[in-house]
Parts: C-alpha cells; sequence; structure tokens
C-alpha cells in the first residue's frame, strides 16, 4: 500500500479514515419573547435539536435583558443516507427549572434542502445568525430564535 504522501486526498480520506458528506454546524444565539416574563423571576430554557437521526441537547440559557442566551455552537456529521433523513432541522424550545422542568416552550423548523444542494455545490455554505419563529403547540407564533448555519461538504473525520 502507498503511504499517505502518494495518495490523492481522495483516497487517503477512503483509505486512512471515514469521507462524510458533510457537516452541519449550528450556532444558537439567543431567544426572546417565548413567554411572559415573570415578576419574580426569569425563565430559563434548553433546547434540543434534531436534523434526522442526530439529537444534540444544549446547555441552559442564561438569561439577561429579557432574553434567553446560549452563545453556543455545535455540529451534525452527516453520511450521504442521513441526507434522506435529514430534510430539515428541528429545534424544540423546553423551559428548565424547578417545578417546569422539560416543558415544551415552542419549536422552530428549518428545512435544509437549500443548504444542503448549494453547499455541495459551493464547497461550503454559510448562513449568518438570524432570527426565525418559534411555533407554539397550538400553530400561532411567540417569540423569535437566532440561530445561524455553515454547511461543509465533502469533510474527512477520524475513525478513531
Amino acid at each position: 500500500m502507498a503511504n499517505a504522501q502518494e495518495l490523492s486526498s481522495t483516497e487517503y480520506c477512503r483509505d486512512m479514515i471515514l469521507m462524510t458528506e458533510g457537516i452541519l454546524e449550528v450556532l444558537l444565539v439567543n431567544a426572546e419573547g417565548i413567554q411572559h416574563p415573570h415578576l419574580i423571576w426569569k425563565p430559563t430554557y434548553y433546547l434540543i435539536a434534531e436534523c434526522g437521526a442526530h439529537v444534540h441537547r444544549t446547555k441552559i440559557s442564561s438569561g439577561k435583558d429579557d432574553k434567553a442566551w446560549w452563545n453556543e455552537k455545535f455540529a451534525f456529521e452527516l453520511q450521504p443516507s442521513d441526507f434522506r433523513n435529514s430534510t430539515h432541522l428541528k429545534i424544540r424550545i423546553k423551559k428548565s427549572g424547578f417545578f417546569s422542568q422539560g416543558t415544551f416552550a415552542g419549536e422552530t423548523i428549518i428545512y435544509l434542502g437549500g443548504i444542503f444542494s448549494e453547499g455541495l455545490d459551493r464547497g461550503s455554505l454559510e448562513v449568518e445568525p438570524a432570527p426565525y419563529n418559534v411555533v407554539l403547540e397550538d400553530n400561532t407564533y411567540r417569540g423569535q430564535i437566532t440561530l445561524g448555519l455553515k454547511f461543509i461538504a465533502n469533510v474527512c473525520t477520524n475513525l478513531k
């Protein structure tokens, strides 16, 4: 077998480490206007992000200026088979507190088809942080969550 210096980058990825179709990075910035503010305490939240079969739970938000802040970045490594199951990114907002641990507060769904197809064509695509409406259980809108996305196509990752 040839050494790594003699192999092209594609051959190196195929022979030495796992080649993924892409990585979807999510930057969660903040949320505002989700619930009525309480006079005694500020509600805190955590998020559950789902992309196909992949799930990520965030840390509990810090509350400043009537907003819930995360400033948290995480990534989903997507295999070619994941693209059939990963048509959207679903962000579920849950309340965190003594009496309301895990109570549903709203959700946002971002469709990823255009991001994936353009990212695959260009090699990567970045969507700057922008506000997305939060949908409540009764299908009404209340508040916004600000997040950014970055899709990087054809990435090599270590198997270890």
